[in-house]
């Protein structure tokens, strides 16, 4: 389980933006980064929630500050971006978190309105986000950019195939992201959470019973991860440490998908 680990202060000096930043593993990276020094920018549809996330940050000491995003809008992607622009005037770090899970079910009952959110949400507005914030980044010399993709893309994902699909297409322009900046000094990773106690597992297990415990069980480690674990490895990927570290695709699932 996650322990109280001592800040570091990796992302010291940074100016983040995080989607998908109200709840879950968005919400623990907001935590986590200004924790490590980072001046956030949190970024959801749900902006009550995210403000709560804000007062947090800030009652602590930290610099946090919310704005709204729906992630189906590509004009309010680059509005949000813009915003950290006018908030800081430039922007360091992006951790593209945020995402939308399918109602589970067999591909060939997979509804063609289901299909499309899951392009829109899990695919368009990472590639609008990118290119988005890399023009922000190379203002002052680059930065790094970390997507949230799933383990579900590495494999058949018979349960979630639109959801799968699309976080496979995400990899592949993480990949792509990455070697087409990199000589702007802009990094581009990506990482693989396995099963992870999230309100999104919540509503799966609503749908399908006994998902979790399938989870666990095939998990080498026995259990899911903690929201703060994922964002431990994407504030390394945004930090200064991972300065050789571009286009991997990073797995975060204690080995299930080894």
């Amino acid at each position: 389980m996650t322990q109280n680990l001592t800040p570091l202060g990796l992302l010291t000096g940074k100016v983040v933006f995080i989607t998908g930043a109200s709840r879950g593993i968005g919400a623990a990276a907001a935590r986590l980064f200004a924790d490590e020094g980072a001046a956030v920018v949190l970024a959801a549809r749900g902006i009550e929630a995210l403000g709560h996330v804000v007062a947090e940050i800030r009652d602590k000491g930290g610099v946090a500050d919310a704005v709204a995003l729906d992630l189906s809008d590509r004009a309010s992607i680059r509005a949000a971006v813009d915003r950290v622009g006018e908030l800081h005037g430039r922007l360091d770090g992006a951790f593209n978190n945020g995402a939308v899970v399918q109602h589970p079910g067999p591909l060939d009952t997979t509804s063609d309105s289901d299909i499309d959110l899951q392009f829109e949400v899990n695919f368009r507005a990472h590639w609008t986000a990118m290119t988005a914030e890399a023009a922000l980044m190379r203002r002052h010399g680059g930065g790094a950019i970390v997507n949230t993709s799933s383990i579900g893309s590495r494999r058949a994902n018979p349960a979630l195939p639109a959801y799968g699909a699309m976080k496979r297409a995400l990899n592949s322009i993480t990949e792509t992201a990455a070697v087409t900046w990199a000589r702007e000094g802009i990094r581009v990773n990506g990482i693989t959470p396995g099963g992870t106690a999230t309100k999104m597992i919540d509503d799966w297990e609503a749908a399908t019973p006994g998902i979790i415990e399938r989870i666990n069980a095939m998990s080498p480690v026995g259990r899911m991860a903690e929201p703060r674990e994922v964002a431990e490895v994407a504030a390394w990927l945004l930090s200064d440490r991972a300065s050789m570290v571009t286009g991997a695709i990073v797995p975060v699932d204690g080995g299930a998908g080894a």
